[in-house]
């Protein structure tokens, strides 16, 4: 359990946080903890799923739940006065959340309106397709919400087997955040998890990440008649455990494509006017992380798009960064970190992560003291080491296979960015 009182607020925010996601499934069943994460809001033992959701939306809060590739949390946000009510029905959810056939069939249809829904939208599926074609077939480069074929073939009994073996208390944080008080909140999760707890049982350790997965960056080609081509092109970077490297790697991001004054952002959008969307991003994971660039455009636009993202990755790669570019990067990310963290149910999602992920918190001055150390050398060490590695590509738009994919967007894959 873990709580921030927030101070100034009249709000409340509870997430039970669980230490599986996508990337804790077998092949057969990709996409269970996210169809769970469906599911457990269909009924408990003692609440059907209109209760469920009357119980929030008749105080005005909100209940719901995400799934990762490492984790799922189930979230309210409630004035305080409400979070004793909140937090009873959030842990019924979790805990006793009901695997019903009826509610499978019902809940297997929304799944795949969940999956049209993705495919319809190309930034996601590229993004997907991306994970795919630089990880393979392990289970971290699987889209979390599975596929269409394992949506179609899991049943009660598997899914209610992935609830009661892995969504146990000794894999949960309980986060709270606002107008809180932790002796109450310590006393309303020790009532709501009396029946769960094992007090012999410790708690898991925090994902390591001992099983670092093998890149395999490859071009994925997804056939679609549309009006424009999705680019995204990425390569294997460093776990959120690799504390040297992630804030230099975190300016580098921004100065490449991470805000409108990037490179990336000023070079094809505003110089050229080639794209409306174009940005660079960072994941980190447990034994691993990814660095990617992604790009929409007309398709008689691909080449130069291309062209341009090549000149600046080798640009980056060879000459570093400029002090001021370091400067304003790191004044961009102080500022997004403390100006995210203005509400509840930011400071919940922090320190249930941090609890979750590292075991340990953070403080929000010491984040930003890091970023303030970080220098323009470091973030060109760091350019030279990622940029070095090979790129898979994932490409979405009129294309029915590779070889009518533009050559200047074909050979940005399976290569790095250092020049010669």
């Amino acid at each position: 359990m873990v709580t921030e009182r927030v101070p100034g607020v009249r709000s409340a925010s509870i997430g039970v946080w669980v230490g599986v996601g996508s990337r804790d499934e077998d092949p057969a069943v990709a996409g269970a903890a996210h169809f769970l994460e469906h599911l457990l809001f269909k009924a408990t033992p003692t609440r059907s799923a209109l209760e469920i959701n009357q119980s929030l939306e008749a105080v005005g809060g909100e209940l719901n739940a995400f799934t990762s590739t490492e984790h799922t949390c189930f979230y309210a946000h409630v004035i305080d006065e409400d979070l004793p009510m909140a937090l009873d029905v959030v842990s019924d959810v979790v805990l006793r959340g009901l695997c019903r056939q009826d509610d499978v069939e019902l809940e297997r249809q929304v799944v795949l309106e969940e999956l049209a829904m993705r495919d319809d939208d190309f930034e996601d599926l590229v993004s997907d397709a991306l994970m795919e074609a630089l990880f393979g077939d392990d289970s971290i480069g699987r889209p979390i919400i599975g596929s269409e074929e394992t949506v179609m073939s899991m049943d009660c009994a598997a899914l209610h087997s992935f609830h009661v073996e892995r969504y146990t208390p000794e894999k949960m944080v309980v986060a709270v955040a606002g107008n809180i008080n932790h002796d109450q909140v310590v006393a309303l999760v020790t009532e709501a998890f009396a029946d769960s707890i094992d007090p012999g049982t410790e708690p898991a350790a925090v994902r390591a990440g001992t099983r670092q997965p093998v890149t395999k960056p490859q071009t994925t080609v997804i056939y679609r008649k549309s009006e424009q081509t999705h680019i995204a092109l990425g390569c294997e970077s460093f776990s959120r455990h690799d504390l040297v490297h992630r804030w230099p790697l975190a300016v580098l991001n921004t100065v490449i494509g991470g805000g409108l004054s990037s490179r990336l952002f000023q070079e094809i959008r505003e110089k050229r006017g080639l794209a409306y969307s174009v940005s660079s991003w960072v994941n980190t994971f447990a034994d691993t992380g990814t660095f990617s660039v992604s790009a929409a455009c007309q398709p008689e636009h691909v080449a130069e798009v291309s062209g341009l993202i090549r000149e600046v990755l080798v640009d980056v790669a060879a000459n570093g960064i400029t002090e001021e570019e370091c400067s304003r990067a790191k004044g961009s990310l102080r500022g997004g970190l403390v100006l995210g963290l203005e509400d509840s149910s930011s400071r919940m999602n922090r320190i249930g992560r941090s609890e979750l992920n590292y075991g340990k918190h953070h403080s929000v001055s010491s984040v930003l003291e890091r970023i303030a150390d970080v220098t323009p050398e470091q973030v060109a060490k760091v350019a030279r080491i990622v940029l070095s590695r090979p790129f898979a590509l994932a490409v979405v738009g009129p294309y029915k296979k590779k070889s009518q994919v533009p050559a200047e967007l074909r050979t940005l894959a399976g290569q790095g960015f250092l020049p010669g």
